[in-house]
């Protein structure tokens, strides 16, 4: 079969699904297609009056795009009483163009190797780009059927990606929308923190249109990655007390504006993972390893208020509760930390509330707006006498925090 003898067609004439088909039209492949809405198929130029269903599709086609909103709706147009599968003959292409899960993938893959048709998943990106032959196929699948099916992606996409085995595709696909999301995500915050400090955000995005035009910051992690795929450690530990004076500065500006800044606060505590530097582990007693958890818990020096005497309650405290529970990897010192006030809450002891919330602002856990929210979540559970205890609590170690500011 010659290029142009390999027929092609697009179940789902939305955005993405019409795009392709308009795009492979106007190669000269003008594919056989079907939507649910009858007259879908009308405004798309160059493209043919729509089939009668998806089985008619691949009746009429050698490669299928199948460009539908979620799961259920790719299991009925693909595995339907009148999907594709229902109209395929053995050697038929189907490439999933829907950002799905990865066990849907791998069951409709399954369900098209029982008819003796091969599978393609294939994120895209950028839907709005679909109709000028400007988006990346990002395929994932086996390569023979990659190389069947390239002459009509070639045809509609502006770049093929093969990114490995049936999966890949979608998983970078998902991949990629983190980096979407997230840094809308990122910007929001940002936006939102320059706005509480009187700065007009078009301003903010005034200095990163001009300091970098073509948004290579958002990818220069990537590219700093060594061919193992980490960071060099001599460029992350170059990088890690910059990256981490930046981002304190970031959470000090949120907490007194009282701006929400979560995940640039999980960026914060993870600077020495992402930036793949290995934890600092040197040798030590227990008891050396116990002090250095309470400071880490209740702010650098705190530890130098452990009576020097070694008894069995301050060495069970030191050696056991800070240097092996605290310190343990299971959860965060900011999640035990938040259990330890529950419990201290329901005893209703301000001094100890005082204790915790002074550790929390002094690692920057939590902000004042986070610790009065949690005072009042509590008040439901504790009951409001010791409520109000854990209130007092919070509003001394408050007034701790700011005095020490000052």
């Amino acid at each position: 079969m010659t290029h142009t003898e390999v027929r092609a067609g697009v179940v789902g004439l939305g955005m993405i699904g019409g795009g392709v088909a308009v795009s492979l039209a106007r190669r000269g492949r003008v594919p056989a297609v079907y939507d649910i809405r009858p007259k879908a198929a009308d405004a798309l130029p160059g493209v043919d009056g729509q089939l009668g269903s998806p089985a008619d599709v691949a009746k009429a086609s050698d490669v299928v795009m199948v460009a539908v909103v979620d799961a259920n709706q790719a299991r009925a147009v693909i595995a339907g009483p009148d999907g594709v599968l229902a109209g395929a003959q053995p050697g038929l292409t189907v490439v999933l163009l829907s950002t799905i899960a990865l066990p849907v993938v791998h069951e409709l893959a399954q369900l098209c190797a029982e008819h003796e048709v091969g599978f393609l998943d294939c994120g895209v990106t950028p839907g709005d780009k679909a109709a000028e032959n400007g988006m990346v196929a990002i395929l994932g699948g086996d390569d023979a059927i990659v190389s069947a099916a390239m002459p009509v992606l070639r045809d509609w996409a502006k770049k093929v990606v093969h990114c490995g085995p049936l999966g890949a595709g979608m998983a970078t696909k998902i991949a990629r929308n983190i980096v979407t999301y997230g840094s809308w995500r990122t910007v929001h915050e940002a936006a939102a923190l320059a706005g509480a400090a009187g700065v007009d955000p078009a301003k903010l995005a005034e200095v990163i249109d001009t300091a970098d035009p073509e948004g290579r910051t958002l990818l220069q992690l990537l590219r700093m990655r060594d061919a193992a795929g980490e960071i060099p450690e001599a460029l992350g530990r170059k990088i890690e007390p910059l990256m981490s004076k930046d981002l304190a500065a970031a959470w000090d500006l949120a907490a007194e504006l009282g701006v929400d800044i979560p995940l640039a606060d999980v960026a914060r505590t993870r600077v020495r993972d992402t930036l793949d530097l290995p934890l600092e582990q040197p040798e030590r007693t227990p008891r050396e390893r116990g002090l250095a958890a309470m400071d880490a818990v209740y702010g650098e020096g705190f530890s130098q208020n452990m009576p020097g005497d070694s008894t069995p309650f301050t060495d069970t405290t030191t050696e056991h509760l800070f240097g092996e529970v605290w310190a343990r990897p299971g959860l965060s010192i900011r999640d035990r930390r938040l259990l330890v006030l529950g419990a201290t809450a329901a005893l209703g002891r301000p001094d100890l509330v005082r204790i915790q919330v002074g550790g929390a602002l002094a690692a920057r856990e939590l902000t004042p707006a986070q610790l009065r929210e949690a005072a009042l979540q509590l008040a439901y559970y504790v009951g409001w006498g010791n409520a109000t205890a854990t209130h007092q609590g919070i509003e001394a170690a408050l007034a701790d925090f700011t005095q020490e500011k000052k």
